[in-house]
C-alpha cells in the first residue's frame, strides 16, 4: 500500500485520483498480472477519465439548467411530431460549430426546456461554456445593471461570450425600448460567432409585435432567424403526462 509520504506528495501534485487509481488495483487480485506499461496506462486512462468527469459536472453547474438531469436518451417521443433524427444530429453540437441558433417553439409545457438543457448537458459533455437563463431573469440583471457603472456593457460581456447560450420564456413579456437595444445588443454580439438556444410559445409570425415592431424588430429577428434550425415541440403537454405517469407508477 502507498504510504502517507507518498499519499500526501500526490495531493500536493494535485493527483489525488492516482492515490484512488492504485488503491484499486491493490484490491484487483487480476491486476498482478499487468505490466508495468499497462499498469500506467490504466492510471493515466482512469486520471484523464477523473479529471473529465470533474470538468463536465462543474460545466453542469455553472450553466444553472432549470432541469440539469435532462438527457437525450431520455426524450419522451410519442405523439409529440418531435423529429428523433434531427434531434439526434442536434446532440452532436454540429450546429455549434457553425454557429447556428436553435429555436424551440411551442405551447407552453410542451416540452421546451427539457430539449434546450438536454442539448445544453451535451455541450457541457464537449466542454462548451453554456448558461441558461429566462429571459424575465436576464432583463431583470439588466435592469439592475443601468444602476452600476458601466453595467450594460458588463452585462453583454458576460452573456456575449458563453459558447452556447440558451434564452428560455423568449418573448414571454413586451420589453421597453431600453430593453430592446439590450437585446439587439446582445444578438449583435453573438452574430455569426456562437450559438443560441431561444424557447418561445411564439411562432415566427408573432416575433415582429413581440419585439415592438419598426425597424429595431426587424434588426433583432435578422439576426436571428436567417441562421437558425427550428423545431416544433407540438401541442402535447408534457408535464401533465409526466405527472399522469408518476402517478401511476
Amino acid at each position: 500500500m502507498l504510504n502517507e509520504e507518498t499519499r500526501r506528495k500526490l495531493r500536493e501534485l494535485g493527483i489525488p485520483s492516482a492515490i484512488d487509481y492504485l488503491t484499486l488495483q491493490y484490491k484487483d487480485p487480476d491486476s498482478i498480472h499487468l505490466s508495468f506499461e499497462e499498469r500506467f496506462q490504466g492510471m493515466v486512462d482512469y486520471m484523464y477519465q477523473e479529471k473529465y468527469n470533474t470538468t463536465v459536472q462543474r460545466l453542469i453547474k455553472l450553466a444553472k439548467f432549470r432541469l440539469p438531469s435532462a438527457q437525450i436518451n431520455n426524450i419522451y417521443y410519442g405523439s409529440r411530431g418531435l423529429d428523433k433524427n434531427l434531434l439526434a444530429e442536434l446532440s452532436t453540437l454540429q450546429f455549434m460549430r457553425t454557429s447556428t441558433n436553435l429555436i424551440f417553439q411551442g405551447l407552453t409545457g410542451s416540452g421546451k426546456t427539457f430539449l434546450s438543457c438536454a442539448i445544453g448537458v451535451e455541450a457541457c459533455k464537449a466542454q462548451y461554456r453554456t448558461q441558461y437563463i429566462r429571459l424575465p431573469d436576464l432583463l431583470v440583471q439588466y435592469d439592475e445593471s443601468t444602476l452600476l457603472p458601466m453595467g450594460p456593457r458588463k452585462l453583454l460581456k458576460k452573456y456575449a461570450k458563453y459558447e452556447l447560450l440558451i434564452i428560455d420564456e423568449w418573448l414571454l413579456d413586451r420589453m421597453s425600448s431600453e430593453e430592446l437595444n439590450f437585446i439587439f445588443e446582445l444578438v449583435e454580439l453573438r452574430l455569426d460567432s456562437v450559438s443560441t438556444i431561444l424557447c418561445t410559445q411564439f411562432t415566427r409570425a408573432d416575433w415582429h409585435d413581440r419585439l415592438g415592431g419598426g425597424v429595431r424588430a426587424d434588426a433583432i429577428m435578422d439576426r436571428i432567424v436567417h441562421n437558425a434550425i427550428w423545431i416544433d415541440t407540438g401541442t402535447k403537454n408534457m408535464r401533465e403526462f409526466t405527472a399522469k405517469q408518476r402517478l401511476e407508477i
